[in-house]
């Protein structure tokens, strides 16, 4: 979510005005005299776990991004736009843009041609800043504010529909006679509100919820769940990590128990459990994420200022710490659960081509429903077997449902098609890790590293894949490459903490150590448990260095914030008998070798005893 702060946002509205020239495609007739509705150009859309991905081009070359109905304006950072060689001018009058994170500076890039849905378009603005999203960019909605917009993510489609003289009708076309749907006014967008939001309820109180696919799990602010009568200290109220955004900044979030939450007049869900965060989002309560989006069929009716929604089945809301994708919630819906993603499907509704069917598996596979997804990728395998991202999907889904051998049987398959396929490089790299084939994770590495953009977000994983392999002189080398186009990114503390414990575990450059450590520190907040894993790394840097007292000073500090931080007890005793307190540095030892069995072959490997 993002929206615009600042003098002006006067920038151009182009593509709804290119679209237009196309053919609409009819609709079934809603039985209302006189009101007419087409199909003006339908999106496919890709679930790479929770995050909706398209198809597009910049000028001639492939990428994907994400479909952001909750970003004010298409977007991406600047490291993708130096990757395709755009060049940046002035926001106008100083534009910001506030979401997840903070608020983020922005310049402007020109695409000379893009192409979406296979509409080649001319001249495209779109706003550079903020952090990496997990694809090239963000498409918001100055695609898709002058159109209503279909959401049917279960079939891996969003369409663009033209209505006129619709102002009566009932434009959840697809719904069945006796089924039942739910219904919602919405708020109209105005000069600066260019956000899908409508009313909702919670232990029923009224919020504002906003329609965004951006957000890949549904969640509640801290303030509107404290007006619902529940706070984090709340029975039942467990910790849920914390969450990244187009802002530096991280969110902390909880899970937790409401009465009830409702949406539109037709769809409540009792004892429902909600992820809670300390996030602003500014005239909303509450995000609908794709999360939400892949459990139900959703119409938003921008013609009409209302939306349409029927339940497809399955976990309303992915309740995972961090987003994990192996857990969800199990909420259950009072809608209509006929139309739940284990009904059985009509033989007209049936995908007919590969494409059609990958892309349902994708959104199955994002409901965690496995069986479904791998009948559907497979059967898409078949029908194109030329084709690696059908090999590559059903290899992630394949490793999701813990299947790790035929997964690595789809990655091998995918690189003898296209040999130098990043993802599938990155996920066979992993798994070689796990299996502890060092040398055959370190090839594919140096294939990635070889055939990726230098200012490319996959660099990072790649660091952090050399890292876990302990191949650290090429961690630190990604993480050096990646921090130069990524200055503005959520992960560059991280970075730089990461950084600094290489650089510490090869006990080279030592004065870069520290310095990553101390920026790490004044970039993270500081009530932020990241902050101890950045202590202990600058306590192993000083003992390094031979100074015990400032060693120390930092193991304490960690173990302050995380009392059962290994490494730091670890370190603080080779230091404490350094120091000739040896009773007591062998105390912290014998205690972190009873937490981590092991840890002291990891330290002696470093050259570090006592």
């Amino acid at each position: 979510m993002n929206w615009p702060t600042g003098k002006s946002h006067s920038l151009p509205r182009i593509w709804p005005l290119a679209i237009a020239s196309l053919t609409l495609a009819a609709l079934p007739d809603l039985g209302v005299a006189k009101c007419q509705v087409g199909k003006v150009v339908e999106l496919p859309i890709t679930m790479a776990g929770l995050v909706p991905l398209v198809p597009v081009m910049i000028n001639g070359k492939d990428t994907k991004f994400i479909l952001d109905s909750g970003a004010f304006y298409s977007m991406m950072s600047a490291a993708t736009a130096a990757e395709y060689d755009l060049k940046l001018k002035a926001a106008p009058d100083g534009l910001s843009v506030h979401g997840i994170g903070g608020f983020i500076s922005t310049s402007v890039a020109n695409v000379r041609e893009f192409t979406v849905a296979g509409i080649t378009i001319h001249d495209v603005q779109f706003l550079v800043g903020g952090s990496e999203v997990g694809s090239s960019g963000i498409l918001g909605q100055n695609l898709l504010e002058k159109w209503d917009v279909e959401y049917d993510f279960a079939k891996g489609i969003v369409t663009l529909i033209k209505t006129d003289d619709c102002k009566n009708a009932v434009l959840a076309y697809w719904v069945a006679p006796g089924q039942s749907f739910s219904a919602m006014a919405l708020t109209r967008m105005g000069i600066r509100d260019f956000h899908t939001i409508g009313e909702g309820y919670i232990n029923g109180m009224k919020i504002r919820v906003e329609f965004d696919t951006g957000a890949g799990t549904s969640v509640l602010t801290l303030k509107a769940a404290a007006r619902a009568g529940v706070k984090t200290d709340s029975p039942g109220v467990v910790d849920a990590g914390y969450s990244r955004g187009i802002g530096r900044a991280l969110a902390k979030q909880y899970i937790a128990p409401f009465a009830s939450f409702k949406i539109g007049d037709g769809e409540e869900i009792k004892n429902a459990r909600l992820r809670i965060s300390d996030v602003d989002l500014g005239d909303a309560d509450m995000l609908l994420g794709a999360d939400f989006f892949v459990s139900h069929h959703v119409y938003i009716a921008n013609s009409q200022h209302k939306a349409y929604l029927t339940y497809n089945g399955g976990p309303i809301f992915n309740l995972s710490r961090l987003s994990s994708p192996d857990a969800a919630s199990a909420a259950v819906s009072s809608a209509d659960p006929a139309n739940a993603s284990d009904a059985p499907k009509k033989a007209d509704d049936e995908p007919a081509t590969a494409e059609a069917l990958a892309r349902r598996g994708a959104a199955f596979a994002a409901r965690h429903d496995y069986e479904h997804a791998l009948a559907d990728l497979t059967r898409a395998c078949e029908l194109d077997p030329s084709n690696p991202e059908y090999l590559f999907q059903r290899g992630v889904v394949r490793w999701r449902n813990s299947e790790a051998d035929l997964a690595l049987a789809d990655f091998n398959g995918v690189l003898e098609l296209k040999s130098d396929y990043v993802p599938a490089l990155m996920d066979r790299a992993e798994l070689r890790i796990r299996s502890k084939d060092i040398s055959g994770a370190q090839a594919d590495l140096d294939s990635v590293d070889r055939v990726a953009a230098k200012q490319a977000d996959v660099r990072y994983e790649l660091a952090i894949e050399y890292q876990r392999a302990d191949i650290m002189d090429s961690a630190i080398v990604q993480f050096e490459t990646w921090t130069l186009s990524h200055a503005v990114d959520s992960k560059f503390p991280a970075a730089l903490n990461n950084l600094c414990f290489s650089r510490a575990v090869v006990g080279q450059n030592l004065d870069k150590a520290l310095s990553n450590c101390n920026q790490a520190l004044k970039l993270a907040a500081k009530a932020s448990p990241f902050n101890a894993s950045v202590l202990n790394n600058r306590g192993l840097v000083w003992l390094r260095l031979g100074d015990y007292p400032k060693s120390i000073a930092d193991f304490d500090a960690c173990l302050k914030l995380s009392p059962k931080f290994a490494w730091s007890l670890y370190g603080r005793g080779v230091a404490k008998i350094r120091e000739k307190d040896t009773a007591v540095g062998e105390a912290d030892i014998a205690d972190a070798v009873k937490l981590e069995p092991g840890i002291e072959e990891k330290f002696k490997k470093l050259g570090i005893t006592p």
